[in-house]
This record gives structure tokens, sequence and C-alpha cells, in this order.
């Protein structure tokens, strides 16, 4: 359950957005399940397994020897933290619940998995930036199976057995590693250009993530984010979503012509779009993403 009570549909936050596929996550469907490999504080990295459990609960399993106490505290944080289980959306939906086209996502929709650090949202976002899905998985899966640290255990599981990268790893890789291995062309300079920033300290993403709208207003995140190599309108709309800040509406070549199948339409101008979320106010791109992805779960069969 959310903090205010609301109840969490883990099959709709598994399934949030594409990047949960992306190592070092993966959506196992057969059997409901999410995996992510969790940096941990003074521990190796460790591969965790979520599941739908008893009514209210979601089961945790950790590959490898079992955790020590403290370990096993800070992997319950970091599964808090991904499911994004502290958000209370509780005005969100009794907003979507006068809306005919939203009501469903009242049920416990709208959790979106977040990654452990504001780091790894911004490079994979600029992974995903003009570019087909399989190049993101390219780009993304050779950081991961290159520069990130094995998790405890790996032996005994496959495939997505590494954390993502920390800022010093991927400072550290050359540029033919990014020329030649991950294939990032153009993103290259703008991916060596950020970590290099963030390694060396004169720049702190994560204190994005940290900072309240009372502290950081949209308009000021927003501006600080554009103002990083390899950010534009969509990148920026699309860091505020995994940060929970919805007030921005990821426009691109995606959802705009979704958008408009949906309505049943060619096309739908931008303006007429924005001013349909108008009334959810800070919560508008959440409103607008679930009513593009609703039927995602259903396509994939989960209940």
């Amino acid at each position: 359950m959310g903090p205010a009570g609301e109840r969490v549909d883990l099959d709709r936050t598994f399934l949030s957005h594409g990047l949960t596929s992306l190592p070092p996550m993966r959506v196992d469907l057969p059997t409901r399940a999410f995996e992510v490999t969790l940096p941990l504080a003074g521990y190796r990295p460790r591969v965790v397994r979520m599941y739908p459990g008893n009514p209210g609960y979601a089961g945790v399993a950790v590959a490898g020897p079992p955790p020590a106490s403290r370990e096993s505290v800070e992997v319950l944080a970091g599964v808090r933290h991904v499911l994004r289980l502290d958000e209370d959306l509780s005005e969100f939906y009794e907003l979507a619940a006068g809306d005919p086209d939203l009501a469903w996502a009242a049920g416990g929709a709208g959790r979106l998995v977040r990654s452990p650090t504001v780091f790894e949202e911004v490079v994979k976002t600029i992974c995903t930036t003009n570019c087909a899905w399989s190049a993101t998985e390219r780009m993304v899966g050779a950081l991961v199976e290159h520069l990130g640290e094995r998790a405890a255990g790996a032996d005994l599981v496959g495939g997505w057995n590494r954390a993502f990268p920390t800022p010093r790893a991927m400072a550290e890789a050359g540029e033919e590693f990014y020329r030649d291995v991950a294939r990032a062309g153009y993103r290259g300079r703008y991916l060596r250009s950020l970590v290099t920033s963030v390694a060396e300290g004169s720049l702190d993403l994560e204190a994005l993530g940290d900072a309240t709208p009372e502290e950081l207003p949209d308009g000021e995140l927003e501006r600080r984010l554009l103002a990083l190599p390899g950010v534009g309108p969509y990148a920026a709309a699309h860091v505020m979503m995994m940060l929970g800040r919805y007030s921005r509406l990821i426009l691109d070549s995606w959802t705009r012509p979704r958008y408009a199948r949906l309505a049943g339409r060619e096309s739908v101008p931008d303006a007429e779009i924005v001013g349909r979320y108008a009334a959810y106010g800070r919560h508008a791109g959440l409103a607008f993403w679930l009513y593009l992805t609703r039927d995602w779960v259903e396509a994939e069969g989960s209940s």
C-alpha cells in the first residue's frame, strides 16, 4: 500500500515504462516478477527479485548468499525506492476517479519504477534520444555489461547480474568504448561530458532527486536538466517523470501519434493535448502517460 493507504498494482508498476526492460532491470512476464541489480552502500550489488505476495504485500528475494542484517535493511530501502512506495498518489487518484478515461487508474496504477540513482535515469534517457529502441538496448546493455560492478552471487543467476555503472567507471572508459563498443554515436561526447562532471564532483545530479518542489520548483528543475549535455525538452520531461515531477507531458515521436490513434484522429496539436490534462495540475504528465499505456498490462496478459 502507498503512504495514504492507496492500493499498489504491482503488475502495472513492473510494466510502467520501457526502462524496466533495460539492464540492470528485467521483467519476468511468466512469473509476474521484476528483477533489478541494486547498488548497496558498503556492500557488493545484489540481484533482487520482487513479485506479488499476499494481498497488500510484495515478496522480495535476494540472489546469492543470505544478506547480513544491515545489508537486508539496505536492500529493503532500495526496493521501496525503486517501487516508489513512499509516493502519495491519493490526490491523483481523486482526480482520476472522476475522469471516464482514467477512472481505472485509481485502482492502483501510476507508480512508476525508478532507478536507484538520478544519474542512471539521466544516462538511460540520453540513450533513448533520436534512435530505435534496439539502439537503446545496445547502448545500455554495453554500459552495464562492460562497466557495471558484478553482483554478489552473480554466478547463481543469468543475464542481468551487474549494477548500473558508477560515474567514475563511465568516466574512466575511453572514447573508443563509446564509439566502438556502446556505439553511442553523437551521444558519446554528451555522455563523456556528463559523467566526467559527475565523477569530478562539479555536478550533483542526486540533489535534483532529493529536492522537494518547494526547494526546487519544476520550472527550475527543468531549466537545470536542459542545461545538461544531450538533454532537450523530451529528455527533460522524461527525467522529470522519473523523478516524480509530473507537471510536464512527454511529447515525442511515440506519444503524439499514440495519442492521436487513441483519439481516432490523424494528429492532435500539442496545445490540445496539454489542455486535456491541465486539470490534473502537477500530475498532468502522469495522467497523459497512463492514458497512453493503459493496454500494456492487458496486452502482456497480466492480471
